[in-house]
């Protein structure tokens, strides 16, 4: 694989990862999204080759044949999510680096799957209560969604010591100024 390096970022719903992408994104020109593919249909105002790769799942199941994912899970019955390979070489062709936004399993994948050169990132919230609060703030949960959120969340963290590093993103200016040294680093061996 050579100089190729790669940046995986995962975090819990509700940890501010989304917005920490973005600004990393605009503050880090040799970094770029790496988009993912998905078998579920496109939500409003997303585009085929811009938000996701959309693919159904007889087409998704046959990349996976050949081959064509650095890394996929069956996320719900019938909804595939995966890290094209093919994606990864596009930008690394650029001579950027890849900067892949997936969970926890995926984000393990994929370093296992690029040992040596991948960054793999977590995201944090201070507290299960904070992230709480953000989620209600959003005001798109129901009260059990809300909850199976939190569980997941509370699952989630007891991952974060498998990562290279932790970013707990109490203070929004704090986060991105550590992520943005991490990144640099990084990208600068």
């Amino acid at each position: 694989m050579g100089k190729n390096k790669l940046i995986v970022i995962t975090a819990p719903s509700g940890s501010g990862k989304t917005t920490l992408v973005k600004r990393l994104l605009e503050s880090c020109p040799e970094v770029e999204f790496s988009i993912s593919a998905c078998t579920r249909l496109p939500r409003n105002g997303e585009m085929n080759g811009k938000d996701y790769y959309f693919y159904n799942e007889e087409e998704f199941k046959r990349l996976i044949e050949e081959d064509a994912f650095a890394e996929w899970e069956m996320v719900y019955t019938g909804k595939y999510y995966g890290t094209p390979k093919a994606e990864l070489q596009r930008i690394w062709d650029k001579g950027r680096i890849p900067l892949v936004d997936i969970d926890v399993q995926g984000a393990l994948a994929l370093r296992a799957s690029y040992p040596g050169h991948c960054l793999t990132i977590f995201i944090e919230t201070p507290s299960l209560e904070v992230l709480r609060q953000r989620l209600l703030a959003r005001g798109t949960e129901t009260p059990h969604s809300l909850d199976e959120r939190v569980s997941k969340a509370a699952y989630e963290l007891t991952f974060a010591p498998h990562f290279d590093r932790i970013v707990i993103n109490d203070n929004l200016d704090t986060a991105i100024t550590d992520l943005n040294r991490i990144v640099e680093e990084f990208a600068g061996n």
